[in-house]
Order: C-alpha cells, then sequence, then structure tokens
C-alpha cells in the first residue's frame, strides 16, 4: 500500500500498487503524479530532485511521466519542517 499527503490540500492518498499519472486527488483535484508528492522531491537540490537519472520536469505540479516518482513527497517535507522546528527550539530554548 502507498500512502502519503496530497502536496496542495494535505488530504491522505492510498493506492494499493502504483500511482497512475492521472490519478487526481479526490479533494482537491490536483495531480497526484507530480514532482511535489514524489520522496526525491527536494527544492534545494539540483534540478529540485535527488534522483541523479530524472529528466528535467519544469513544472513541479502537474502531472509527468517520470519513472522514479515515488509517492511520499508531502509526508517527509512536513515531518522535516517539524523536526528542524524543534531542533530550533531546542536551540534556543531559555534554561
Amino acid at each position: 500500500m502507498i500512502e502519503f499527503s496530497c502536496f496542495k490540500c494535505g488530504t491522505l492518498l492510498q493506492f494499493p500498487e502504483r500511482v497512475g499519472i492521472r490519478e487526481e486527488c479526490e479533494k482537491c483535484g490536483e495531480d497526484v503524479h507530480v514532482c511535489k508528492n514524489c520522496q526525491f522531491y527536494d527544492p534545494g537540490a539540483y534540478n529540485e530532485c535527488r534522483e541523479p537519472s530524472a529528466e528535467v520536469v519544469l513544472e513541479k505540479e502537474r502531472a509527468n511521466r517520470c519513472d522514479y516518482f515515488q509517492g511520499g513527497g508531502s509526508r517527509s517535507v512536513k515531518e522535516k519542517k517539524e523536526d528542524l522546528m524543534s531542533a530550533a527550539e531546542a536551540l534556543f530554548k531559555k534554561k
């Protein structure tokens, strides 16, 4: 089971096997097979992708035919943000 959150609205999405290129979020209607929903998506990386063999995709929020797509990017970005916030709070916490 593939499970991740929509990059646009945060709705939890579930797919039995693969995420098809025509899949849409059931809540907001956005494309699901997009860079911003992929585990390899990284705004700080070259071409905003950590997969070195992937072709360049210019529109990160539109459906694409990338063979390396792996759902889960939105959830991991949120978790990273929470981890960074926790670390910052711990660093600047008054004693």
